[in-house]
């Protein structure tokens, strides 16, 4: 069977192309268990662990797969550097943040491209602009990839930071303060933006799939230098459930649905907004978030831009898997 070469973004690890396969055997062989999420935006992984296909692929050798749900990427990202995930679900910005921090987070697969976050108003709203926007009231979580969403959607329709009040609120406070007007407008990220969309008829005033960035499935360096085979084997179980989503979008809504708790109709808007066909990030991927560096120097998420484009350039050295 002819076997398909991808290649991943992934951090410099030169340790992967020197080791001998007696010594990958025996550092997998040490495994008992291993840790993996699951999640709500990670749709992938929903599919991957109700159809139980890690666990057959570690059978043989009786490793344990435990799967720990994460309900963010700060939370998976904390998991992971603490030891106590092997791999997290995450959007990129998080982890250039974290890897930025000095963590040894490693992206080894690109899950999807959705879009992450959405401007919204409320159904009666006079507002259908981001200029009208202007000294009004917009709900977001801070330091979150809604925050960046929005001081980026602000700057490209000439508005600043200043030109508008800020309104602190987590997700779900966000969709309540828009949905009860006491907000103008939400940068919001599904499944609570589509929810509002359908459920109260809230409406998107500003799209903008060049600042959502991607999903990425992480491990650690140290994981990666002690499993190598480990997490091969981990991604080609992703690719197979990634090719499985893209010829079966009914029954990933189905079961989307079903895992994550939203209804169908909800299930079957979020997914017509993510788009599986891409495991390795592009050009454009990586554009964003570069353009979105100087915004995490102005709001102290990190240090200086070259930090950003440093941490960004060690994501794109690629490594090359084997995909059956």
């Amino acid at each position: 069977m002819h076997k398909l070469i991808v290649r991943l973004v992934v951090c410099i690890s030169a340790f992967i192309g020197i080791l001998a396969p007696s010594d990958t055997q025996a550092a997998g062989s040490a495994l008992k268990e291993l840790r993996i999420d699951y999640s709500e935006y990670n749709q992938l992984s929903l599919v991957l662990k109700k159809f139980g296909w890690l666990e057959k692929e570690f059978k043989k050798e009786k490793l344990q797969v435990r799967w720990v749900h994460s309900a963010g990427s700060h939370e998976s990202l904390k998991e992971l550097t603490s030891g106590k995930i092997d791999f997290a679900s995450t959007s990129a910005l998080p982890c250039v943040l974290c890897r930025a921090e000095g963590h040894p987070v490693k992206p080894v697969y690109t899950f999807s491209h959705p879009e992450w976050v959405t401007l919204l108003v409320s159904r009666d709203s006079p507002i259908n602009s981001i200029k009208e926007l202007k000294g009004k009231k917009i709900a977001v979580t801070p330091d979150s990839d809604p925050y960046v969403f929005l001081l980026q959607a602000l700057q490209a329709e000439g508005l600043q930071k200043s030109d508008v009040e800020i309104i602190p609120l987590q997700l779900n406070e966000g969709r309540i303060a828009l949905e009860k007007q006491e907000v103008d407008a939400w940068a919001g990220t599904d499944p609570y933006s589509s929810a509002c969309q359908m459920e109260t008829g809230s409406r998107a005033i500003y799209r903008n799939t060049s600042f959502n960035n991607y999903g990425l499935l992480n491990t650690t360096d140290s994981f990666e230098e002690k499993n190598p085979e480990v997490v091969n084997r981990v991604v080609r179980a992703y690719e197979k459930v990634r090719k499985w989503a893209i010829r079966h979008p009914d029954e990933l809504a189905l079961i989307y649905a079903d895992e994550s708790g939203v209804s169908l109709p909800i299930a079957r808007l979020i997914l017509s907004r993510v788009d599986f066909s891409q495991p390795i990030p592009d050009n454009g991927d990586l554009k964003g978030l570069k353009d979105s560096a100087p915004i995490l120097v102005q709001e102290r998420m990190v240090e200086n831009s070259s930090l950003v484009d440093t941490v960004i350039h060690q994501f794109i050295d690629p490594v090359v898997r084997k995909v059956n």
